[in-house]
């Protein structure tokens, strides 16, 4: 069944994509889920794109996706412990998607932002996709199988010192409620490396990490549609990924840390200060 999940998945990508890259420079109407969490006309064009798709090749899978949190009826899913569905029963096979990570970057014209969709089955991550439209460039990966950029096996960088690491992150939404601890955890980081870049899509920042275009990415608060199918690229491109504290890192997870591995014990450091 996964390579019909890959085929599938790839096709909803694209054709999402496909829908950023004709609705991008139009006239957005957005709205706001939080105090600066906006979401825009083609956030929910995309996301009915890409689950009409899915739906018509897979009509018993599950949805977990940012706009509508649960798509195909019942109650939406959350974090374990948040007592909704799938707390102790997770659906036999489930898809997650983030129809346009990087909304502010859309809505404002700038150029960096992607869909990404990743499928499980009885909770383990096995394909993820992200799709960059403008460079149109297609990340994948399926478990056990490596990491793709255009269909070409992409590793992590082999960069070993910090002075020479290029290393991204990104602020959370509720950054107003926590912007000393967050402003001191990038400021250890700035003097450590090379160089640190916020371009606002989590998304992409774990695909360059995977194609080592990016040594590190650090940041908190995201949630699962954010991280899944970069988990699975960076896992299958050789990298680490841990929470802040060094645990091991899951959808659920309420920070990231992800790396090349050979930096990740440094940066580490950096993080816990």
């Amino acid at each position: 069944m996964l390579g019909k999940v890959a085929l599938i998945g790839r096709q909803a990508a694209l054709a999402a994509g496909a829908v950023m890259r004709q609705n991008y420079h139009k006239p957005q109407r957005v709205t706001l889920k939080g105090a600066i969490d906006p979401v825009t006309e083609t956030d929910y064009q995309a996301q009915e794109t890409i689950v009409a798709i899915i739906r018509q090749a897979f009509p018993d899978h599950d949805f977990l996706a940012e706009e509508r949190q649960r798509e195909g009826g019942g109650p939406a899913p959350a974090e374990p412990g948040a007592g909704l569905a799938w707390e102790t029963d997770p659906p036999r096979c489930r898809w997650i998607i983030d129809p346009l990570d990087g909304t502010v970057n859309f809505a404002h014209g700038f150029p960096m932002f992607c869909v990404s969709i990743a499928f499980e089955a009885e909770g383990k991550l096995l394909y993820g996709v992200v799709y960059e439209p403008l460079r149109d460039e297609l990340f994948e990966a399926q478990k056990g199988q490596g990491a793709l950029l255009n269909g070409q096996p992409i590793r992590v960088s082999r960069t070993d010192r910090l002075e020479r690491a290029l290393v991204a992150t990104g602020f959370p939404y509720d950054i107003r409620k926590r912007l000393p601890e967050t402003t001191a955890r990038l400021g250890r980081v700035l003097g450590a490396v090379q160089g640190v870049r916020r371009a606002g899509s989590a998304a992409l920042d774990m695909c360059y990490v995977a194609c080592g275009r990016l040594d590190g990415f650090f940041e908190e608060n995201l949630k699962p549609w954010d991280t899944a199918a970069g988990l699975l690229l960076i896992t299958e491109a050789g990298g680490r990924l841990t929470t802040f504290d060094g645990g091991e890192y899951d959808i659920y997870s309420p920070n990231i840390l992800a790396s090349n591995g050979v930096l990740h014990g440094k940066l580490l450091h950096c993080l816990k200060g």
